[in-house]
């Protein structure tokens, strides 16, 4: 049996990928602790693993709600830019605290989410193995393909390799701070600079929750790179109350603008007010937002606070979405199309592979009318060779492993402390 440790941004869409893999490690018979902050506390302990809470100064019960109140404010740069300043302070936290927590616990491997980018200098510091788990788009930057913050699609031209290049100089530059950050704690740890974000993933596995076929073409991965397909399970959730006996039976639209873009009220507004005359029923869920503020909306949708999403996709025609990680895969594994509004961080990115890959539109927020809104959900409805792309890609889920996958190759990286290379 190993002790597994956790290493995780306390934010929703990526716990609920973590939690998922850390519970069928732990039906193996490891042990499983998850180090965070104590809003992630419930989330964990729900799922059936262990917490040791870390930064208990400034990261009181409750901040991290009040940092997602003014994200949900946010868009585009801004809200990138004050993403990345989270990151900057979680990572400050983390790099302080972590590594005696772990060492107190007797953690022996970690499962590090590829956005805790200081992870890989803690479990090197501590001599300890770690995989890497991307929760969002993989993070691993390659000329050819465009960085996950941009709505650019794929295209082999050299100019496009010369924008991807110059965007990646750009994005590097912005995180220079949380580099700066993390090589101060190498050189007071006696570890040699790390400069390049891609030497700092783990050398035994890297695991990525999409599958490769809703990714652009990549040609420079590592050998250990896994597209494993989505881990999300309802097990892993708290439980979520839903007024199932108020659905009509009508061709069920899901809108949700994910858990931080829930503040955007007009974007809701001009949801309800697409959807309003035609034959279909529209819930929205809220991700936490007032409900009062929505009473009045055109159509009368069904609007929730927070929905069983996996449970509604089962029955979804179309999904409305921001273009969140989590909300595409899990409609994509219900064969559900899409159409994506990304506001920011890698939600752009996400539309842009949602419509190569054929399976939604993408209106973009700049862009956003009730009647190009309307335009793009009887498209997607009327239209086969969304629900044909969406369905393509649900095969494509069923066929990567999934959590279990995922779990086998974590299980053989750290036994045989050796890296665990693709097959194909």
């Amino acid at each position: 049996m190993t002790h597994f440790g956790i290493l995780c941004p306390a934010k929703t869409g990526h716990l609920n990928t973590m939690l998922p893999l850390g519970r069928e490690l732990q039906r193996r018979g490891h042990r499983v602790t998850l180090f965070g902050i104590a809003d992630v506390q419930s989330k964990t302990l729900a799922a059936g693993l262990d917490f040791w809470r870390i930064g208990e100064t400034e990261f009181p019960l409750g901040i991290a709600a009040q940092s997602l109140v003014q994200l949900g404010k946010l868009s585009g740069f801004a809200a990138l830019r004050y993403n990345l300043n989270l990151i900057q302070q979680e990572a400050a936290m983390v790099l302080r605290d972590a590594p005696k927590a772990l060492k107190e616990a007797g953690v022996e491997a970690l499962l590090v989410n590829q956005m805790t980018l200081e992870g890989g200098s803690i479990a090197e510091f501590l001599d300890i193995p770690f995989i890497t788990v991307c929760s969002a788009l993989p993070l691993n930057q390659e000329d050819g393909v465009p960085p996950f913050v941009t709505s650019w699609s794929y295209n082999p031209a050299r100019w496009a390799y010369l924008r991807n290049q110059a965007a990646y100089s750009l994005l590097n530059r912005i995180a220079q701070p949380i580099e700066k950050l993390i090589n101060e704690y190498r050189r007071s740890w006696n570890l040699p600079p790390c400069y390049d974000v891609n030497a700092s993933y783990s050398k035994l596995a890297q695991l990525s929750q999409i599958p490769a076929e809703f990714d652009f073409p990549r040609q420079h991965l590592p050998q250990c790179f896994h597209f494993t397909g989505p881990y999300h399970e309802s097990a892993s959730r708290e439980a979520v109350p839903f007024p199932w006996e108020k659905l009509t039976g009508q061709p069920l639209i899901y809108a949700s603008m994910g858990t931080i873009q829930n503040r955007l009220i007009d974007v809701f507004q001009r949801i309800a007010q697409a959807c309003d005359g035609l034959d279909v029923q529209l819930v929205i869920s809220l991700g936490g937002g007032n409900l009062d503020s929505f009473k009045e909306l055109p159509g009368k949708p069904l609007v929730v606070k927070y929905a069983p999403q996996m449970e509604l996709l089962k029955q979804a025609s179309l999904t409305i979405t921001h273009a969140g990680l989590n909300t595409v895969l899990e409609s994509l594994n219900n064969g559900v199309p899409m159409v994506a509004i990304p506001i920011t961080s890698d939600q752009p990115g996400t539309a842009a592979r949602l419509a190569w890959t054929g399976a939604g539109v993408t209106v973009p927020l700049t862009k956003l009318s009730v009647s190009k809104l309307r335009v793009a959900i009887q498209e997607v409805l009327s239209q086969d060779s969304y629900k044909n792309s969406a369905s393509r890609l649900q095969a494509a889920i069923q066929r990567a492993g999934g959590v279990r996958g995922a779990a086998d190759i974590v299980e053989l990286a750290i036994s045989k402390e050796k890296p665990v290379l693709t097959t194909v």
